[in-house]
């Protein structure tokens, strides 16, 4: 069932445009002090910077603050409107006063804005939360970091799975000609509906739980933040984070069952949190879920938490720290992870390609799993799709191959030296990355001299037997041991091929 009806909806579009409720504009209206303290749910400096009356004052005053406004005021920033929005129930009027039932806000990215309609932002100032089983949030780090770790290339179908309010998909109509966008949630589900309608989206809203509404059918990208958090199935409360399964479990059937519907070279990207079971690697527990999978992997464990620090988190998010049945319900899903032998959780993206696409055969799938908690550069979607490429280059290269290729050093990477002033060697040489990943890796002479001969005109092999000659070494036994260091090297993305 549609929340408003399409006439309402292009006049609730042709007021915000009229208003100029854009990120841009509220952010400059707020301020970067009372911008800033919104993002940490507190709306006092944005109260005091949004008192002049305006139009975009109210709106700002009654979608992103969430707090009441006259209904004088809200008949100027919405003629005509406010009954009917009331009507749909996403706005209360109650003695001269109009109040919020759910949250519009502005979002933009690299350039690009829509308005996101969702359930209104629980904990503001500190108040309480409390939101139901169906609660349909709105845009959060986690949705955020999705959008800018997806791979934004032209594809003719994608997959929003578990959409919630339709931030991905909103994201997917900029490079995508066909979007499904799925869900448990029916409140979900209106939501993503309007949304795709105030921004003129086309989106093709299917109910159902995990790929059953989109059986038989292949994309060639899937986007998924599921409801990840690692709890015992008994304790499932919300919707958008819990999703009544056992642990990772329902993360464990999105990996093993999305390739099933993914054209050849299409990607699959996952936002998720992974169990640390006791004497088990994680490695070798998220590998397991890719085996067979007939897909390249690129796995990265971003933060690490253990069991009281998860169960903190969790429970207040859900509100319920300082209620009577805090205490018990910690002591309970503690319990669990000891039960389970869980001494840690794990979180992290997952990036899977279909291995078999154009010009590249089926081959043996290429899976990398790292640790990486520190810094990068989003968005980081290029990097993704970049590194997809050079993992296509050397699973088609022999040593051979790769020692007649001429590589590039990419434009970001800088070498940093160490050492005690006049010595004729450096004690130390790191190569270090200044986008992306910002990787740094040590490197010794070689492997230095290596890197900064690599510009496109030499082959590795040529530039090998150069530094050979110089060095006094022996070429052939130069060629055999540095190989599989060019290897990395392609692959970590400091050497591109030209």
């Amino acid at each position: 069932m549609d929340l408003l009806a399409p006439d309402l909806v292009d006049r609730l579009r042709s007021a915000l445009e009229r208003t100029g409720f854009g990120y841009d504009e509220v952010a400059d209206l707020l301020g970067p002090m009372a911008h800033a303290a919104l993002s940490r749910n507190e709306t006092t400096p944005g109260l005091r910077a949004t008192a002049g009356g305006s139009p975009l004052e109210t709106l700002v005053r009654l979608w992103p603050l969430q707090a009441p406004v006259s209904r004088e005021a809200a008949d100027r920033a919405l003629p005509g409107l406010v009954d009917a929005l009331a009507a749909a129930h996403l706005l209360e009027v109650s003695g001269g006063e109009v109040r919020a039932l759910v949250d519009v806000r502005p979002y933009a990215d690299d350039g690009r804005g829509w308005w996101v309609v969702s359930d209104l932002t629980p904990g503001l100032d500190g108040a309480p939360i409390d939101v139901g089983a169906d609660h349909v949030l709105g845009i959060s780090s986690a949705s955020s970091s999705l959008a800018q770790l997806t791979v934004r290339e032209p594809f003719a179908r994608a997959l929003d799975l578990g959409t919630g309010c339709g931030v991905q998909a909103l994201h997917l109509a900029e490079h995508v000609d066909d979007i499904v966008a799925t869900d448990v949630n029916e409140r979900a589900l209106a939501m993503t509906r309007l949304n795709a309608a105030l921004n003129r989206v086309r989106v093709d809203v299917r109910a159902g739980s995990l790929f059953e509404p989109v059986a038989g059918e292949r994309f060639d990208l899937v986007v998924t933040n599921p409801p990840f958090v690692v709890s015992p199935a008994t304790d499932a409360r919300l919707v958008y984070r819990d999703s009544g399964l056992p642990g990772d479990e329902m993360v464990r059937r999105v990996v093993t069952r999305a390739p099933a519907h993914l054209n050849p070279g299409g990607w699959v990207q996952v936002l998720a949190n992974w169990v640390h079971r006791r004497g088990e690697p994680w490695q070798d527990r998220v590998g397991g879920w890719l085996e067979g999978s007939g897909c390249d992997a690129w796995v990265v464990q971003r933060e690490v938490a253990d069991p009281a620090e998860y169960v903190e988190l969790w429970l207040k998010d859900a509100g319920v720290h300082g209620r009577p049945d805090y205490a018990r319900r910690y002591d309970a899903w503690l319990a669990w992870f000891a039960e389970q032998d869980i001494e840690a959780v794990g979180f992290g993206w997952l990036h899977l390609r279909r291995t078999g696409h154009q010009g590249h055969p089926d081959r043996s799938p290429v899976l990398h799993l790292e640790e990486w908690p520190f810094e990068i550069e989003q968005p980081l979607g290029r990097e993704v799709a970049e590194r997809a490429r050079r993992t296509d280059f050397l699973a088609a290269a022999d040593d051979e191959a790769l020692l007649a290729a001429r590589l590039e050093v990419r434009v970001d990477v800088r070498q940093e030296t160490v050492g005690e002033v006049g010595a004729g060697e450096p004690e130390t040489i790191v190569l270090r990355q200044q986008r992306g990943m910002r990787r740094a890796r040590r490197a010794d002479t070689v492997e230095a001299g290596l890197v900064g001969a690599c510009d496109g005109d030499l082959t590795v092999g040529q530039i090998l037997d150069a530094l050979a000659t110089l060095l006094d070494e022996d070429a052939t036994a130069l060629r055999r041991d540095r190989t599989p260091a060019v290897r990395d090297l392609v692959a970590d993305g400091f050497l591109t091929p030209a």
